[in-house]
């Protein structure tokens, strides 16, 4: 069997060059470019029809793409010219379904992504005895997922996290250059969404290979992803840290999309803007030749309250407040009619019809209007 070739330490495991995909008439993946190291995990983030799902499927060789290229362990898997299939890749999948076999045991469904020797070799084994040992490799995966003694239960027997756990489980047996999960939390109940996403984490850094997971939940991205790549329309817009693209966000698509945010007019001021709220710091000033109006975005939680009176003629007044406990999410409108949103701690509780005066405390980001 073919193989990718083991990575140098400069290399990254997987990268994709100006990947476009058609289907017809519809371009569902626009020259996407995009790298991932050795132990780094990268979110595909964006709304359906977006294209992160046809991105995953040309890197794991399920679609061939119209142009561009991939590359594993620095190694050419497919551009105009070469083609590697998907099991000549050393790509683990984990599906969105998890797609467990209902007839083999956990650790035979972990076994079965082992090379074709030691997979026959327990076949066979299995065949001729009741009860064989697993293989080291499928014990170390299963310890590794936190699912140490389950060997021999069956998929009926699990529950959706432990499912999840043993695709996981399967898909990194063999030591692959990298692991595609798709949608990997769509199917589990959104209470054990949050705790499962820490374990996947702990778990990719634990195993040491590139990871790279489709998803439209912006929380999930945010929380497990060492980078996120947002797409849009087939185009990766923006890749960064979670803080970069939350905080930094190049586009006001990707401002709304991954987090609520409050857009202002703004006129050009110094280093900054002027706006309703007053003066902002702008933390991507635009180019001088950009014009002097532009709008501004902030997040909810950069923005505080204070008390005021109702003769107060810069006064804002509360429409509404949320409170959950550990922060309130609070609605004001302006002077001017237009409203914003605040997320703020709770010693201070807010009421509809409060007068306050909103405090900007931290840089705005400007978008072309």
């Amino acid at each position: 069997m073919n193989s990718v070739p083991e990575r140098r330490d400069d290399t990254p495991a997987l990268i994709a060059q100006s990947v476009s995909k058609t289907f017809g008439e519809t371009v569902a993946v626009r020259e996407a470019s995009f790298e991932v190291e050795r132990g780094e995990i990268v979110a595909l983030l964006g709304p359906s029809g977006c294209g992160k799902s046809t991105t995953l499927r040309v890197l794991a060789g399920f679609e061939r793409p119209d142009g561009g290229a991939v590359k594993i362990n620095g190694e050419v898997v497919v551009d105009e010219s070469t083609w590697r299939p998907p099991e000549h890749r050393r790509i683990g999948m984990v599906p969105q379904d998890f797609a467990l076999f209902p007839h083999l045991s956990v650790g035979e469904n972990v076994g079965f992504g082992l090379p074709d020797g030691q997979r026959a070799w327990w076949t066979r084994q299995l065949r001729r005895l009741r009860h064989v040992e697993a293989p080291a490799r499928v014990r170390e995966m299963l310890e590794l997922v936190g699912l140490d003694g389950f060997a021999e239960r069956f998929p009926h027997e699990l529950s959706g996290g432990e499912a999840q756990r043993v695709a996981l489980a399967r898909a990194l047996a063999p030591q692959p250059a990298a692991v595609l999960l798709d949608e990997p939390f769509s199917n589990l109940d959104q209470n054990l969404r949050a705790s499962l996403r820490l374990a996947m984490r702990s778990i990719l850094k634990a195993a040491d290979t590139a990871a790279v997971f489709v998803t439209h939940d912006r929380e999930e991205a945010l929380s497990l992803a060492d980078r996120v790549a947002v797409m849009r329309l087939g185009r990766i817009e923006q890749i960064g840290t979670p803080d970069e693209i939350y905080y930094r966000p190049q586009t006001r698509f990707i401002g709304t999309f991954v987090g609520d945010a409050n857009i202002l007019p703004g006129r050009r001021l110094r280093s900054g803007a002027e706006t309703e709220l007053g003066y902002v710091i702008l933390a991507n000033p635009p180019a001088d030749d950009a014009g002097d109006s532009f709008d501004i975005l902030l997040r909810p939680e950069q923005l505080a309250l204070k008390p005021t009176t109702h003769d107060d003629p810069e006064r804002a007044t509360v429409m509404s407040s949320e409170y959950y406990g550990h922060d309130q999410v609070v609605r004001v409108r302006l002077r001017s009619g237009a409203e914003v949103e605040t997320r703020l701690r709770t010693e201070v509780v807010w009421h509809p019809d409060d007068p306050v005066t909103v405090v900007v405390l931290d840089d705005a980001i400007a978008l072309p209007r």
